[in-house]
């Protein structure tokens, strides 16, 4: 079958409703409710399962071979409701509660950021508080944005006060842009997390830092959140918050595959907005970072260097 054709699931991969024989899964999460500017992240998923068509199953680069591996379905969206974010997060906790469950990695398609909140809240049911790994533009550790506490701004803030984190253990990367007050990413230092301002990554590989944090993070159980507006917006243009200035997609390679080893429980790529995505080069790049987050799973094999 050609790459055009076959089902438009990510990478063509077959369907399933039951994680229970499942090691890894894919889940779209059609959400953006709680954007604060422009609008559309809720049609990422479908795009980025669309662009994935062009990957194919070997990682030449870390030679990971994930579908000789692992077993892994797509499940479709959680069916959110488009009205009420509190009703949705509810929905997106009990979607993924039973994932978390039968030990299956779940690599999300977002989705505005904040439905890495409710993640956390199922995850916290079967792990504890987790280190996170956390890509991003913004700290999205706001209390509050037009008096609302629960927004694609907030996530970290609601998760730390919900206890779902291990504090010594979440690093940010990438953080940047300008601020509504001069101390914004203050609360995350004394909060305990490792906070890596984008311009300490410029000119730099990424590999000793992320040395350091597989230190940090040890063996505790650690989730990868990958806000796309990270990346610089000359490589990933099409995204509801963009930042001059970010990381470049290489060092967003080498945060992923700088997780290798760790005990990784789950991932998500979010706010990817298609309407800004002229070319697509956003979602195909969405399509590869969560392949690459497919291919750092605890139990992939990986081919011997001959």
């Amino acid at each position: 079958m050609p790459r055009v054709g076959g089902p438009a699931t990510f990478m063509r991969l077959p369907t399933s409703t039951d994680t229970n024989e499942l090691d890894a899964c894919i889940v779209g999460v059609p959400f953006d409710i709680g954007t604060s500017n422009r609008p559309g992240a809720r049609l990422a998923p479908r795009e980025i399962r669309d662009e994935s068509r062009l990957l194919r199953p070997y990682n030449m680069a870390t030679r990971a071979m994930p579908f000789d591996s692992i077993q892994v379905a797509d499940l479709g969206d959680v069916p959110i409701n488009t009205y009420h974010i509190r009703k949705s997060f509810e929905l997106i906790t009990e979607y993924y509660t039973s994932i978390f469950a039968n030990s299956c990695v779940p690599l999300t398609l977002g989705g505005d950021h904040s439905i890495v909140l409710p993640i956390l809240r199922a995850a916290y049911q079967t792990y504890g508080p987790v280190a996170v790994v956390h890509v991003d533009a913004h700290a999205d550790a706001n209390d509050k944005m037009f008096g609302e506490k629960y927004t694609h701004g907030t996530p970290f803030r609601r998760a730390v006060e919900e206890d779902l984190l291990q504090r010594d253990k979440v690093v940010q990367i990438g953080l940047r842009g300008t601020g509504y007050d001069p101390a914004d990413f203050d609360w995350s230092k004394e909060q305990g997390f490792k906070v890596v301002q984008a311009h300490e990554c410029w000119y730099h590989s990424l590999e000793t830092m992320m040395d350091e944090f597989r230190s940090i993070i040890g063996d505790h159980p650690v989730y990868l959140s990958f806000d796309i507006d990270g990346l610089d917006p000359a490589y990933a243009p099409g995204t509801g918050t963009p930042e001059s200035g970010g990381l470049t997609t290489m060092q967003g390679l080498e945060i992923i595959r700088g997780c290798r080893g760790l005990n990784f429980i789950g991932g998500d790529l979010v706010e990817v907005s298609p309407m800004f995505d002229m070319t697509r080069g956003t979602s195909l790049l969405a399509a590869n970072l969560v392949y690459e987050m497919l291919c750092i799973h605890p139990d992939v094999k990986y081919r011997e260097t001959t």
